[in-house]
Parts: C-alpha cells; sequence; structure tokens
C-alpha cells in the first residue's frame, strides 16, 4: 500500500481551508424575470452592478444576512407584487439601497459596521418599505427620467433607454437621500415590518441614537438624513406610543440587543460580468 505524503510545510492548510470556505459558501438570489417596467428596470441596475463586478455571487457573509432578510421578506412580501430579495454587493460604505422589481442591495460593509442584529434588520425593513411605497420609481418620475403609464405588462423601455435610466438610478443611490417626508415614511412602515417578522423595531432607533452627535464625516450613507434623523427617531418614538398594541413587546434598551455574528475578512466570490440571470 503506498504511503501518503504529506508537505513538510503546513503550507497545504490555508489552501484547504480556503476551499471549504468556498465550498460552503450561499450564494445570491437572481432577479425575477421582467414581466413589465418595475422588473425590467430591476433587471438593468443588477445588470449594470454585475457588469462593474460588485455583485457578490456567493460567500458566508449570506449565512448572516439570509435569516433575518428572509423572515423580513416574508413580513413585507403581501405589500408587493414582485419577490422581495436581498443582494450583497461589495462597497466600502456601510449601505443598503432598494431597486424597482424588489431587489434590495446591501454592502458587506453593512455587516461589518453594524453592532447587532436589531439593527441590521431595521435597515433592512427600512429599505424594503421603500420597496412597497416604490419610492425610486416616484424619484425617478420627478427627475422625469422615465414617465410611466399604465400599459399592463408590456415592455416599452427597450435595453438602451432601460440601461441609461439604470446608471442614473445607481448614481441617485449612492449620491441623494429621499426627502425628510420619503424617509420618514419608510422608517414607520419598515418598523411595522420589523415588528411582523419579529425583529425589534427599536433597532433603526438605536441605530439613529448612535450617530446622533456624531461629526458628520463620520456617518454612513445609511444616515445621511443627518442632522434630521432627531426628528425620525422621534417620529418612530411617537409611532411605537400610538400602537401599544404592536410595539409596547419589544424592549427599547439597547443592551437587549442580540448579537450579530459575522464571519469577519469572509471570503467573497463575485458574479461574472457575463453571468446571465433572470429575464
Amino acid at each position: 500500500m503506498p504511503t501518503l505524503q504529506f508537505p513538510r510545510s503546513g503550507a497545504w492548510i490555508t489552501p484547504l481551508l480556503l476551499m471549504v470556505s468556498f465550498a460552503c459558501m450561499a450564494e445570491a438570489p437572481v432577479p425575477e424575470p421582467v414581466t413589465d417596467q418595475e422588473t425590467e428596470l430591476g433587471q438593468a441596475v443588477y445588470n449594470e452592478l454585475r457588469n462593474t463586478g460588485e455583485i457578490i455571487d456567493s460567500s458566508p457573509l449570506y449565512e448572516s444576512l439570509k435569516p433575518v432578510a428572509g423572515a423580513i421578506s416574508r413580513g413585507a412580501q403581501s405589500y408587493y407584487p414582485h419577490p422581495i430579495k436581498f443582494i450583497l454587493v461589495h462597497e466600502p460604505q456601510p449601505n443598503a439601497f432598494s431597486t424597482p422589481g424588489g431587489i434590495i442591495y446591501v454592502t458587506d460593509s453593512l455587516l461589518y459596521f453594524v453592532k447587532d442584529t436589531e439593527q441590521l434588520a431595521g435597515t433592512l425593513c427600512h429599505e424594503s418599505a421603500h420597496t412597497i411605497h416604490r419610492d425610486a420609481m416616484a424619484r425617478m418620475r420627478e427627475e422625469e427620467k422615465i414617465r410611466l403609464r399604465e400599459i399592463g405588462a408590456a415592455i416599452l423601455l427597450g435595453p438602451t433607454l432601460a440601461q441609461a435610466i439604470a446608471i442614473a438610478m445607481i448614481g441617485d443611490l449612492h449620491s441623494a437621500a429621499y426627502s425628510r417626508d420619503v424617509e420618514s415614511s419608510a422608517d414607520v412602515t419598515g418598523s411595522d415590518i420589523c415588528a411582523a417578522a419579529g425583529y425589534n423595531p427599536w433597532g433603526l432607533v438605536w441605530l439613529f441614537e448612535e450617530f446622533q452627535d456624531a461629526d458628520p464625516k463620520r456617518i454612513p450613507q445609511l444616515l445621511s438624513d443627518h442632522p434630521a434623523n432627531g426628528a425620525r427617531i422621534q417620529t418612530l418614538k411617537q409611532h411605537f406610543r400610538d400602537n401599544p398594541s404592536v410595539f409596547s413587546k419589544f424592549n427599547s434598551n439597547p443592551k437587549s440587543a442580540t448579537p450579530l455574528s459575522v464571519l469577519k475578512n469572509a471570503p467573497e466570490q463575485f458574479l461574472s460580468p457575463n453571468a446571465n440571470a433572470g429575464g
């Protein structure tokens, strides 16, 4: 029987661990097939992010994201006609942003940034509310980048126009916050979604409070409404007081938060620009 030969050094351990890590990585969901203008624009945004190499196709980070995202999707799904899905993207700034068609993008840096599950859930619920409210579509309408008509499932945009709108939409989502009223409305609806999903709605309040007095240069984009965050905190607290049957069971003390377990420096595989997805 031949004797198994091992390298004298432990250099084989690192490649083996990497192979195991990548083999166990969870994968990103894909967009729904194109059936209307929302899913068409959602596909176009997905294509642009894929082509710039930002979409994380597989990573252990999905194992931390999916339990929270799945519960939130189930809590919000009855209010939106397309499946709500969460996809990780690689960006240095902690952020999350919703796009037409039901896809919400979450930056990997957000998972490292939030301190607990409740803060993550609050952020995802807030973005789910933007999806339900169709805020990205409304902003496109306001900026006259697209004029929507009620046309059933017909598709009028075409790939060139859809791509142009998607590029503009990504730029807007990265550079500009919604109006204070729109953000506050998403906070309130998001808190309802969190409560329905079984997550403490105080998580978003705790996130706001943590940066209430911080240097604006240190505030992540997801809190870019600073210094109006004080008003948003008060709106949320008033909403909790006005609806005790929903919110009184949740603990307002941040010390009650659930630590978020995230693999540090998790490996990531990116979606190939040539990969095909949905529609």
